[in-house]
């Protein structure tokens, strides 16, 4: 284990027991304030618990660093540990017939389950930021693989650094060894399949990503991790499948071969209904309690230009469905009439027209767009149906005409107020990759991931990156 990796692990032992000996303390106080407690020496049951409390986080390999800093592995594990310490505690107290006071232990488990995921969650984006300036922990990785599928493999972990899959060496198949120069792209070429433990261990790999290669047979892929046991480093196979989501992926031993298994996408049914439901219910709250910010910014939209408080643009829905969508007036009256003019300005990629300082925008308009308030609107294609609280991004009838097959599949699922496109970088993101974002969310939605886009929303409104 390297230094940076063990310092971070030895910060979440400190994050953690300071944030249980604040939960243990709330749950005291709570509970006795200045009274006496009874017979009961919580001077001793109180570090008991803490002491506890950390070796079932110890046991739930909370501190594993194949779950730390990635997915929602780490944030199950933490809870997990957690109820399963509190239901272990309830019914050792209820056996042992210990008269410890169940408020405290209920306030103490509350408040210290949440506070551990919330300062899981703050270490996380602590590393993440640390990680995509180059600075914070990562796995240092050897690609093994074709050349193709290396590069691909690369190209695809260098896309989100902040996951901490830092490249540093290939290996790829023997007949390529002479005609491919020593570097594949800015990545150097350090061997071949016949020395990949020696390679990664000469680099100082501490995880082997195998891609697709019809030279690495199942033969020789088991026996490479035969040959890594013991050194340190982990094996992780990328398989040619990307972009599906953990949910729709079982995977199933079939006659000693561990067959992936991939759901399909669902695009009707219960949850559905269920999404439906909840995104007309709470945009009409919604509605109700934003009345007043609504009136305030159609003053200020009708006192800074001429025209109409609210733009009326048709976009295309659900199957194909042309509607009309709501938002405030960012823009001079005739803005469409310049477009032609400014084409040649295009600052993005693909299908779309984004420039960063647009002369249609009025002054109004740039701070609603900076914040995203132009589009608060929207909230009324919610309730009428058109439109979710999540999905792909709203494209227009002349972007629509132009899809191809691939790209025409963001249209099986209700456009979105907001969605990956949204907290991923907005304009700033190429056409491709907010086509990929849009794609990945059709295939792989769920309610779960509705709530983290809305939650992720909020922060990418508030530092208003790319948003123009």
């Amino acid at each position: 284990m390297r230094g940076d990796q063990r310092s971070y692990l030895r910060s979440l032992v400190v994050l953690d027991t300071v944030v249980l000996t604040g939960a243990v303390l709330v749950g005291y106080a709570a509970r006795f304030g200045d009274s006496t407690p009874g017979n009961v020496p919580y001077v001793l049951v109180a570090p008991g618990l803490l002491l506890a409390w950390l070796v079932s986080l110890k046991v739930m390999r909370c501190y594993d660093n194949r779950v730390i800093g990635y997915g929602a592995d780490e944030y199950r594990r933490v809870s997990m540990a957690s109820l399963r310490l509190a239901g272990a505690v309830a019914i050792a107290g209820y056996v042992a017939d210990v008269g410890v006071s169940r408020g405290f232990l209920a306030i103490s488990f509350a408040v210290g389950t949440i506070g551990l995921e919330v300062a899981r969650f703050a270490a996380r984006k602590r590393l993440h930021r640390a990680r995509s300036r180059g600075t914070g922990w990562s796995r240092r990785v050897l690609v093994v693989g074709d050349t193709t599928h290396v590069l691909d493999l690369v190209h695809t972990l260098r896309r989100e650094p902040y996951a901490g899959y830092q490249v540093v060496g290939a290996c790829i198949p023997d007949a390529l060894l002479a005609p491919v120069a020593q570097r594949l792209g800015d990545v150097p070429v350090v061997g071949s399949f016949r020395g990949i433990p020696e390679a990664a261990d000469a680099i100082g790999a501490d995880t082997v990503a195998v891609t697709a290669s019809g030279e690495l047979t199942a033969t020789r892929l088991r026996r490479l991790g035969w040959q890594l046991e013991g050194t340190g480093i982990d094996l992780v196979l990328a398989p040619a499948l990307t972009d599906v989501a953990g949910p729709r992926i079982h995977t199933r031993p079939v006659a000693g071969l561990p067959l992936i298994h991939v759901e399909a996408p669902e695009f009707r049914g219960a949850r559905q209904l269920v999404k439906g439901f909840v995104d007309r219910s709470v945009s009409l709250v919604a509605l109700i309690l934003l009345l007043p910010v609504l009136v305030v910014i159609a003053l200020a939209v009708k006192l800074d230009s001429r025209g109409p408080v609210l733009f009326r643009q048709t976009r295309v829905g659900l199957g194909g469905r042309e509607f009309g969508v709501f938002k405030f007036r960012t823009m001079v009256m005739n803005a469409d009439a310049l477009l032609a003019e400014l084409t040649s300005r295009n600052e993005t990629d693909g299908l779309m027209f984004k420039m960063r300082d647009d002369p249609r925008v009025t002054r109004v308009g740039r701070l609603l767009r900076k914040w995203s308030l132009d589009e608060l609107p929207q909230l009324l294609n919610v309730v009428r149906g058109q439109m979710s609280l999540v999905g792909p991004r709203p494209p227009l009838p002349s972007e629509v005409a132009r899809y191809d097959g691939d790209v025409a599949r963001r249209l099986l699922v209700k456009p979105g107020m907001t969605g990956l496109w949204q907290v991923s970088g907005r304009s700033d993101l190429s056409w491709e990759d907010g086509i990929r974002l849009d794609l990945y969310y059709v295939e792989n939605w769920s309610l779960a991931a509705d709530l983290s886009i809305l939650w992720k929303t909020i922060g990418a409104v508030a530092n208003g990156r790319g948003a123009y």
